[in-house]
């Protein structure tokens, strides 16, 4: 997504408080149109609960969510026909076919029609084995046949709680594929997840959120870019290269030790400018330090996440 679309979530100053206890205090952010827009947080810091408000499954205590232009609480069945989701884990009947249970389904939609079920098997990759039934098939097909149930209404946000969770490596790929080319049909995604690294490929903006409040929103490349970059050096002697290279007020020296496959050569992390590396290179070789290695490590959504949350589990 390069340009910013026409807002289609909104969600503005969202609190909640459950026996006399905040545990939502004050959430705002926006999800535009044609965007994948991560949710993420550590255990217990409020993800769920917000999902929840989001699709009225339970009342916020203050704020709004608005859904193009509808108030969720207060216009639910016209801010809910714009939204399709899955909350936990899609609701399907094992011992019917795919097919029938879309049909069952789609009878809870006014005006739904035969060729709208096929349309969505069809952008969900299910042809082959919409006619087999559910108990057939693998946790990946189940999700993906979710999310055509989702997409019946053809909804403009789909909200995705987990959408990878218990998928093996090739079928969490296919997934990301698949989200971005729905997001790439103009349909924007709110999804939450605990797989950092995915959510990094998948998802053009985040909002991480710790003890219910959140704490940075914005495109993925701009929250890295803030972020910053670690170098490793390994170096011999190490104490005269640490010493160096502290000299420096732009390098944090933050760890030393062994690494394991060459132990001949100490390890030493830093955190500093890589366009310094060069400069610092020939000065330590210039002084006598010999540099077996230099790699620069770019900073990382979970690196991200693990400084802004002071190392909390994500869950």
């Amino acid at each position: 997504m390069e340009e910013q679309g026409n807002t289609v979530l909104s969600v503005n100053n969202l609190k909640k408080k459950i026996r006399r206890k905040w545990i939502i205090k004050g959430i705002t952010f926006d999800v535009y149109q044609g965007e994948i827009f991560g949710f993420l947080g550590p255990n217990g810091a409020g993800k769920t609960t917000t999902i929840r408000m989001l699709v009225d499954l339970i009342k916020p205590t203050e704020g709004t969510v608005t859904v193009c232009g509808k108030d969720v609480h207060k216009d639910h069945n016209a801010a809910m026909m714009h939204i399709g989701s899955i909350v936990e884990n899609p609701e399907l009947y094992p011992y019917l076919t795919g097919w029938e249970n879309l049909q069952h389904f789609a009878n809870m939609i006014p005006g739904m029609t035969e060729q709208r079920i096929h349309d969505v098997v069809k952008l969900v990759g299910l042809d082959q084995r919409i006619h087999d039934k559910v108990k057939t098939y693998s946790l990946g097909m189940r999700q993906r046949l979710g999310i055509a149930q989702a997409l019946l209404g053809e909804p403009e946000l789909l909200i995705l709680d987990e959408p990878t969770n218990g998928l093996d490596p090739q079928g969490i790929k296919e997934m990301r594929e698949f989200i971005r080319a729905l997001a790439d049909k103009g349909l924007s995604i709110f999804v939450s997840s605990h797989l950092l690294s995915e959510i990094q490929l998948m998802c053009d903006r985040v909002a991480i959120i710790r003890k219910g409040e959140v704490i940075a929103v914005g495109r993925v490349d701009e929250l890295l870019d803030r972020s910053t970059t670690r170098v490793e050096w390994r170096l011999m002697p190490l104490e005269q290269g640490k010493r160096l290279l502290e000299c420096y007020s732009a390098v944090q020296v933050i760890e030393e030790g062994q690494q394991e496959e060459d132990k001949a050569w100490p390890l030493l992390s830093a955190d500093m400018d890589p366009t310094s590396v060069p400069e610092l290179a020939r000065q330590l070789v210039e002084a006598g330090v010999e540099v077996y290695s230099i790699e620069v490590k770019r900073p990382t959504l979970e690196d991200l996440f693990l400084t802004l949350t002071e190392g909390e589990k994500i869950g």
